[in-house]
């Protein structure tokens, strides 16, 4: 399975995320922002990252920009509560756009997807 790195500033998401993930299979970090979700990426590369847009100190739509310089292969899956964000074309980068939701299949189908491409 795949190696997902999840990046919320949601504490009780984040422990849904890995376990829900884990469940499946796959190998998930957390980290609750922008600067360590940089810092997991140089430490080694995931094979997807989950992305809140809406966080303290640094946004997802920078990090996602900082993502694609550091390595413009690694898919990255927006994870938001507000869907207006589909629409701002700095979020076109990104490998797929999923609203948040009690429930995770889409999310969960959305990385399949994504990592079976890669």
């Amino acid at each position: 399975m795949a190696k997902v790195l999840v990046v919320d500033d949601d504490q009780s998401l984040r422990l849904l995320y890995r376990k829900e993930l884990a469940d499946d299979g796959h190998e998930v970090t957390t980290v609750p922002s922008g600067k360590e979700a940089l810092e997991s990426i140089s430490q080694g590369r995931p094979d997807v990252v989950v992305l809140d847009i809406k966080m303290e100190e640094m946004d997802g739509l920078a990090v996602l920009d900082e993502i694609m310089k550091v390595d413009k292969t690694i898919p990255v899956i927006l994870n938001t509560a507000y869907s207006t964000f589909k629409s701002d074309f700095t979020t076109w980068s990104a490998e797929a756009y999923v609203v948040k939701s009690s429930d995770l299949s889409e999310l969960k189908r959305t990385i399949a997807e994504v990592t079976a491409s890669s």
